[in-house]
């Protein structure tokens, strides 16, 4: 059923945990199979260029979801901000060598935790959000409602480099 990365990213998950004093949080939830993925980013700065220095994730789920958040932060980490923007769901998913179609929606989840710390990120720092991720995060605070788990706003310094 599952593929051999999925079961090593499940049993030998990577970047778990939780960050001190993130740069950006992210959370996304599934209120019908009760998945919860919290991801947390630091930011390092270069030529006025944002980089995902660290990312952790912390996944209340299934292997799958675990599986998933575990790849996300693998596929994100060293990545600048907007190249991290563009993980979807199927690079996800092909990242470790296929999900069951059953489960596909813990890609998503993986995804929009990601996009919804780097939301946390720019919006924390006055920077402009691009209008789908401003789309992706409404979706998934929508989606994340019957979960039970909140969106925390925090104040956050000005960007410089904006």
């Amino acid at each position: 059923m599952y593929s051999e990365k999925v079961i090593d990213h499940f049993t030998n998950p990577r970047n778990a945990g939780e960050l001190k004093n993130p740069d950006g949080v992210g959370l996304a939830g599934n209120p019908v199979c009760g998945d919860v993925m919290k991801i947390t980013i630091k930011v390092r700065k270069e030529n006025c260029k944002d980089f995902i220095d660290d990312v952790k994730f912390k996944t209340m789920g299934c292997a799958a979801a675990i599986a998933t958040s575990s790849m996300v932060t693998e596929l994100a980490k060293g990545k600048t901000i907007n190249d991290a923007m563009k993980i979807t769901r199927i690079d996800i998913s092909d990242a470790l060598c296929g999900l069951p179609q059953v489960k596909m929606h813990c890609s998503n989840l993986a995804a929009d935790a990601l996009n919804e710390a780097i939301y946390d990120y720019m919006s924390k720092r006055n920077l402009t959000i691009p209008d789908d991720l401003e789309s992706r995060h409404k979706k998934t605070i929508k989606e994340t409602e019957g979960t039970g788990h909140k969106h925390d706003d925090a104040d956050a310094p000005v960007d410089e480099c904006g």
